[in-house]
């Protein structure tokens, strides 16, 4: 007993030398109505919060305090002589100010934009906001070290005494508290990096060199790496507006402001031996991309100290209930404020309710070691295509202990241990293994060095395969595999056929990327759903296997293709192709006819193309990360440009082909954040082919008879209703992300986000292609180019309906007279999107 309590007692010393003072609870007013945004904070000291719109706060400190007190202007300031080191679940009760009302400015609620002191101040902001930070100087050069954690947090003993954590309790060893929300959590996964950056702000250049790079768990968790970086991209409170997770939120320093957020005037006080003001804000409006917090900003260069943001919790973004960033400035001299410290949290979870159990992902940026004004070489800024150092990888502990700017602590020295001890777990490899399964769509034999898969195209349905089953594989060393080969098999029940692919690709030298690749395919598909054709020998459009569409999905294509080829990417994102393809197309449905009049036939008309052709392709991704150096990369984030030109040479004289053409096309896909607005997504496609050529070498105007919104294609336009040798055609559509909804009262509160489209298409079909496929067979159809006038079609669109439903309603613009058109339709897509 002795032994048990001198345990208790010693961890009782330890939780309260990690954390000196803890205090957590609830501010109403008189009418017991939360009073939302009060001010928190240890007497005598800088250390506070703000309540939430629940009137909840939780604070804590690594110092000891006896006193808190909380105000809010308006009301009667309280303290409070705190008697423990942690204290919970407090109720504070404040009372109107009213013999001191003709001293206060600003009362509760809104807060006027006139005379209103705190807006003077951030217009001074606004003023200077270009000579404070690194923009004041030609060049720069610091280091960087960003520590980045997962944890899984309210941990209590219903989740300790699961069946899910059963064999594994040892990990909860390394239960902790939040300083931010008060809740328990468990350290699972840690990542440390240390970049040595380099800008130059005269030819606007930056250059991020990564010195050295340590996580804890698995060997191949770069995908995890990779969506941390992307969700955690760097950001700079001075912009009008701040990206994370996809989503704009208004900056509190935004020359938007203050027609978004609230500003108090709330305190004074010197910091590092500069006077600052203090201003709290908080929305104007719920269930808009905002924050509530504080600043301290300088008196005389207001260039920001200190500022937290905390999103609403009423802020329209999904799976995730909490985010919490606090940003300190480091007084350099007089006139030079710069970032020194960056903290980020956010609380991953399926509900927002209080009492829900997710995960905190942890961001921790130092800075340190500024340099300035030392010019480099202009040339030092070009990136280089390959730049993987396996020993960046590998630092040993005196690196790091050299080189963190911030020491780890007792939690996040035990992730590196735990972590070790989990993976020799049975029921946590299954666990994991689940998991990776259903990332990446592939179950691991890594016995055999093989994936079977992508499990999710195991099950299609079309209408002359009737049912299809598919089985796939490929081969898988690691993610950074230097060549890969895959391959599948399907069958269909309607025709009884076999179908089968293969492919294989090698890199051959890593500083160009030059990579060689080719492969045969045998198959049914679906040949009009895009207009600027792939250069996947395995790739299979969606269309060619939809369970259910609007109308027959008959005009399908047997397809026996062979290709050839070589890429290389001399510069960064730039990327040359050339290969040669050789295939044979021919009807796959008795109700559908790819006869052409061929003169060399004894009937005069042939059923099947054999066709030659060789491309040459130039693509460039203005803004793509990568990571990976195998023959196959990964993509780190999402939002850049895609640009597209290639020429396709059709050679008769080669493997007897059937006809001589040259086709040129050309895409580019641009998304654009617009501000607090949403995002809008453009594209553009445009090709001509010179040469007379049959149906199936002539450019489909890519229909949609699925139900589901597929982007680049046109929903009310039937498979082959459009055909054309020459074609240009447009798309927009713009996400509002619930900007339009959140001003609706009685519809705000569901987080629903409006979405608009329209998208047009002119094309041309010279008279010669016409005859050419004029044959007589009874199933042919009129080929019908959109010439008189440009086809167009919009759409209205409901995303986020219960957070994973998206709803379009679909409106035929024109050409209504054309047999069979459909005027309106209702397409839907579901994912998981912040």
């Amino acid at each position: 007993m002795k032994h048990k309590l001198l345990i208790a007692l010693s961890l009782l010393c330890i939780v309260a030398l990690n954390a000196q003072t803890k205090v957590s609870g609830y501010v109403f007013d008189t009418y017991n109505e939360p009073v939302a945004y009060a001010n928190v904070l240890f007497k005598n000291s800088t250390e506070g919060t703000i309540t939430d719109e629940n009137g909840r706060f939780y604070l804590e400190s690594k110092s000891s305090w006896d006193t808190l007190v909380v105000s809010f202007l308006g009301y009667e300031t309280q303290t409070l002589t705190l008697t423990s080191r942690v204290t919970f679940d407090l109720k504070f009760i404040l009372e109107e100010a009213s013999n001191t009302l003709n001293e206060v400015f600003i009362v509760t609620g809104k807060q006027s934009k006139k005379n209103n002191p705190a807006i003077d101040i951030l217009r001074k902001i606004w003023e200077r906001k270009r000579q404070n930070g690194l923009k004041q100087f030609k060049q720069y050069e610091y280091d960087k070290y960003e520590k980045v954690e997962f944890d899984l947090n309210t941990i209590d003993s219903a989740l300790i005494k699961s069946k899910l954590f059963r064999g594994m309790e040892f990990v909860f060893e390394e239960v902790d508290t939040s300083k931010v929300t008060g809740k328990t959590y468990l350290p699972i996964f840690l990542n440390e990096s240390y970049n040595h950056v380099s800008g130059d702000n005269i030819i606007k250049k930056e250059r991020e060199e990564l010195i050295g790079n340590k996580n804890s768990g698995f060997s191949n968790n770069q995908i995890i790496i990779d969506f941390i970086d992307d969700l955690y991209s760097d950001y700079d409170v001075y912009e009008n507006y701040l990206k994370f997770f996809d989503k704009s939120f208004v900056s509190p320093l935004s020359k938007t402001g203050i027609d978004n957020y609230n500003y108090v005037l709330s305190d004074s006080a010197f910091i590092d031996n500069k006077w600052c003001y203090n201003i709290i804000y908080y929305p104007r409006r719920k269930n808009e991309l905002t924050f509530k917090g504080d600043f301290w900003v300088n008196d005389t260069t207001f260039a920001i100290k200190e500022i937290k943001l905390q999103a609403s919790k009423s802020a329209n973004i999904n799976w995730v209930k909490e985010i919490y960033i606090e940003q300190e400035f480091e007084v350099l001299n007089d006139s030079v404020f710069l970032v020194k410290r960056d903290y980020f949290l956010s609380d991953f979870t399926l509900s927002k309710k209080e009492s829900s159990r997710g995960v905190y992902g942890k961001r921790t940026t130092l800075y340190d070691n500024y340099v300035f004004n030392k010019p480099k070489d202009p040339k030092f800024y070009d990136v280089k295509v390959f730049d993987y150092d396996a020993e960046v990888y590998n630092r040993d502990d005196d690196f790091w202990k050299q080189n963190r700017l911030e020491d780890l602590n007792k939690d996040e020295q035990g992730v590196y241990k735990m972590l070790d001890t989990l993976k020799t777990v049975q029921k946590f490899k299954t666990l994991y293994n689940v998991g990776s399964i259903l990332a990446s769509g592939y179950i691991e034999f890594p016995s055999i060095n093989m994936d079977y898969g992508p499990i999710f195209s195991t099950f299609g349905f079309n209408e002359v395969e009737g049912v299809r089953l598919r089985a796939g594989g490929r081969t898988y060393f690691g993610q950074n595999d230097l060549w890969r080969i895959e391959g599948f098999t399907a069958y269909g029940f309607r025709d009884n056929k076999f179908k089968y692919g293969i492919s294989a690709k090698a890199l051959l030298d890593k500083k160009s990327r030059l990579i060689i690749f080719g492969g045969n395919r045998r198959d049914v598909e679906q040949i009009g759903a895009s207009l600027t054709s792939s250069t996947d020998v395995l790739g299979r459009s969606l269309a060619s296997s939809a369970v259910i569409g609007t109308g027959a999905n008959d005009k399908l294509t047997n397809i026996n293709l062979s290709t050839l080829g070589f890429e290389i990417e001399p510069a960064k994102n730039l990327v040359f192709a050339i290969q040669g393809t050789y295939r044979t197309l021919k009807s796959a449905s008795e109700t559908f006819s790819l006869d052409y009049v061929d003169e060399s036939s004894p009937t005069g008309v042939s059923s099947q193309i054999n066709q030659f052709e060789s491309r040459f392709s130039v693509n460039y991704f203005p803004g793509r990360k990568m990571t990976g150096y195998g023959v196959e990369r990964r993509i780190a984030n999402d939002y850049f440009a895609r640009i597209l030109a290639q020429v396709s040479l059709g050679s008769p004289s080669i493997l007897n082909s059937d006809f001589e053409y040259t086709k040129l096309q050309m895409s580019y896909i641009q998304p654009i954040q617009v501000g607090g607005l949403g995002r809008l997504v453009t594209s553009i496609e445009a090709g001509k082919t010179f040469g007379d050529v049959p149906l199936g070498l002539l450019s489909v105007v890519p229909g949609n008879q699925t139900y589901f919104s597929i982007y680049n294609t046109f929903t009310q336009l039937d498979f082959y209703e459009f055909v054309t040798d020459t074609y240009t055609s447009m798309h927009v559509e713009h996400n509002f992300n619930g900007r339009l909804f959140s001003r609706i009262p009685f519809l705000k509160k569901y987080n629903l986000r409006a979405i608009v489209g329209a998208r047009g298409v002119w094309g041309d079909l010279s008279q010669d292609n016409i005859n050419i496929s004029t044959t007589g067979n009874l199933v042919e159809f009129p080929l019908i180019a959109p010439n008189d006038k440009i086809y167009y079609e919009y759409s209205i669109g409901v995303a986020n309906i219960f957070k994973v439903l998206r709803l379009d309603f679909n409106f035929r613009g024109n050409y209504l007279d054309t047999p069979g058109a459909r005027r309106f339709g209702v397409t839907g897509s579901f994912g998981f999107f912040f």
